[in-house]
């Protein structure tokens, strides 16, 4: 029995081929690409676009930066930022404070308490950071905090510090620039700008006392405008003149000396 011979075209597995764009407008992918990102709430990356409506990466990105500037206007509420390596339908700055009351009546916001902030503020900092060196930073215990950012996929653990006893690294996450509206780490403030903030507080001075004089009231009574002009016109009263000689209303009286008989017969 012979044995077929097999080429080697034969014998390798077969290359996949790749995917062929599919036709569509202009118009039509431009309203996919803003369907696609209004649905998602995770930010989209450029791949993921490209693989789910096959399409090429030129086209898709020219089409996502005509979107954008679209929303750039004034009348749209809306707009297509780049957020976490990926893009995201968000509501404009501008808006947040209207959204957020509005929010804020449909359901109770959830938020961090102000240790979860601080613990939050020290890894985004200082990562990769231990438990221990974040509690030498913030001066108190943190380990409820810390599982309650690990619960909320804030932080997450990125291995061992090479010390004695190799205690936990962590770092914050995807799901912290997507909370933050981040695009990366670099857009975090600086802790210079900080500086500068609290430095402007302070050097900013208060009005002093003196500048601003408080009145200081008294038990006096102010005469009146009739009663001070009456009081003027009046003159005061003058002393009577004592005629000299005579002894003052306080002294005792003077008697004076009899007259002897021998004085009165001459």
């Amino acid at each position: 029995m012979e044995q077929e011979s097999l080429s080697a075209e034969e014998l390798l597995p077969e290359e996949e081929q790749p995917v062929q764009p599919v036709a569509m407008e202009h118009a039509k992918l431009k309203a996919v690409l803003e369907a696609i990102i209004y649905v998602t709430d995770e930010p989209l990356t450029l791949d993921q676009i490209c693989l789910g409506i096959e399409q090429p990466r030129e086209r898709v990105m020219e089409v996502l930066e005509q979107l954008a500037n679209d929303y750039e206007g004034e009348a749209r509420g809306l707009s297509i930022r780049e957020v976490a390596g990926g893009f995201k339908l968000s509501t404009k700055p501008e808006h947040h404070e209207a959204v957020r009351r509005f929010v804020k009546n449909l359901n109770p916001p959830l938020k961090l308490s102000l240790p979860a902030l601080e613990t939050l503020a020290v890894i985004a900092y200082k990562q990769p950071i231990t438990a221990p060196e974040i509690m030498e930073i913030r001066g108190v215990q943190g380990a409820g905090v810390l599982k309650t950012l690990v619960d909320r996929k804030l932080i997450s653990t990125a291995g061992r510090k090479q010390v004695v006893g190799k205690p936990i690294l962590y770092k914050t996450t995807r799901e912290f620039l997507v909370q933050f509206g981040l695009k990366d780490l670099n857009e975090l403030p600086t802790l210079k700008e900080f500086q500068e903030l609290a430095s402007a507080d302070v050097s900013t001075p208060e009005p002093t006392a003196e500048a601003r004089p408080i009145p200081v009231e008294t038990d006096q009574v102010e005469p009146e405008a009739g009663d001070s002009a009456a009081a003027e016109a009046t003159p005061p009263p003058e002393e009577e003149p004592q005629p000299e000689g005579d002894p003052a209303p306080d002294d005792p009286p003077v008697k004076e000396p009899e007259e002897s008989p021998a004085e009165q017969a001459e």
